[in-house]
């Protein structure tokens, strides 16, 4: 069985280059694919002509059903791949699925586009990619936020600490809130989701021991990851329950929730990239995956020799794969920098963050 593998600083080392930003800045004028799902599959991006010279290494992207322009990690995964064609001279596109029973055509379709990397995005396409990776043993597999508990060796998970950014935030959220009641909305629950909610509540925890604070929480997941609507009837439940701080972890879903913060005038709190610019006077911080930059160092260690793949690797602070948004205009400094704090002890241990319920309480009970 491979063993999980954490990469080192070193090896990982992840800075947010003005490159990937302009990348992902370039993201919404991608390709919008068909409404119908075989027209879907047949629609790649292309974003390697600028490079000066193609290197041969072709990879493809499959999105989950939040699709490419989902404001989140399915477009920060993109951002990626686009840095792979302008800096790196590969071949690069992707394919969007609309629904789940377009995660194995979309896979069979960038084996059969002669891709030498496939990558999947989001733990829905967990089973799909595992069954492609056993079809064909030829082509190299990754995954992004799924990890297998024996990988074939074409096969590589990839996770991240989400709890470790959502954390950070929940500790930013406590300490903002004016009303005490601060709120959480999740896409489709599962264990992996879990850890974006366990890992939020802990810092709302947290700041409440170390701040004499009493904020209490309110949570609802959604079963989605696309419907904005739902998002922002959801949010405006919470505002309406008091919450005047809402931090989601929904994929496209979070859309609506920033929308009915805007329009409530209380403060939101984003994901996975920063989601400042959705509303410059709303989104006070956002709880930061670096998706791209893990499908940037992993595709060029699997294709360039330094992976051998087959292996799950697991991301997070001590890697400088999760963190906070360096916008932050509207944080007090001191609750900015404390946060920044936070995040340190979270590096050197010194804050263990619960991933899951039973860890939650355990944690909060030692507290």
């Amino acid at each position: 069985m491979p063993m999980n593998t954490k990469m080192t600083r070193r090896a990982f080392a992840f800075s947010m280059g003005t490159a990937a930003m302009a990348a992902l800045a370039g993201c919404g004028g991608a390709p919008a694919a068909s409404d119908d799902a075989a027209d879907a599959a047949d629609t790649e991006a292309d974003a390697g002509d600028s490079a000066d010279a193609g290197t041969g290494h072709k990879v493809e992207m499959v999105t989950d059903v939040g699709g490419v322009n989902d404001q989140s990690f399915n477009e920060l995964s993109w951002a990626g791949m686009q840095v792979l064609g302008s800096e790196h001279g590969y071949d690069v596109a992707y394919l969007e699925s609309k629904q789940d029973s377009d995660y194995k055509t979309n896979l069979d379709k960038a084996v059969d586009d002669g891709s030498e990397l496939v990558w999947g995005v989001g733990f829905l396409m967990g089973d799909a990619m595992l069954e492609a990776a056993e079809t064909y043993p030829d082509v190299k597999f990754a995954i992004i936020d799924n990890t297998y508990a024996d990988n074939p060796a074409n096969l590589t998970g990839v996770a991240f600490k989400q709890e470790e950014c959502s954390f950070a935030v929940g500790y930013i959220a406590a300490r903002m809130s004016k009303a005490g009641k601060v709120g959480f909305i999740g896409g489709i629950d599962s264990e992996v989701m879990q850890q974006f909610e366990q890992g939020y509540y802990a810092g709302i925890e947290y700041a409440n021991k170390e701040k004499g604070l009493s904020v209490t929480y309110e949570g609802q997941w959604t079963d989605s990851f696309s419907d904005a609507a739902l998002g922002k009837s959801t949010a405006e439940k919470q505002i309406a329950n008091g919450c005047d701080v809402i931090y989601h972890a929904a994929g496209g879903v979070g859309a609506g929730m920033i929308e009915a913060c805007k329009e409530a005038g209380i403060w939101a709190i984003g994901v996975d990239q920063d989601q400042s610019f959705l509303a410059p006077d709303t989104v006070i911080t956002s709880a930061l995956k670096r998706v791209d930059q893990a499908i940037i160092n992993i595709s060029t260690g699997l294709l360039e020799g330094d992976l051998k793949g087959g292996e799950n690797i697991t991301l997070g602070a001590a890697e400088d794969a999760v963190g906070i948004a360096p916008t932050h205009d509207l944080l007090p400094d001191e609750i900015y920098n404390d946060a920044l704090a936070v995040i340190e002890k979270i590096k050197e241990g010194e804050i263990v963050v619960p991933k899951s319920a039973d860890e939650l309480k355990t944690y909060v009970a030692g507290l």
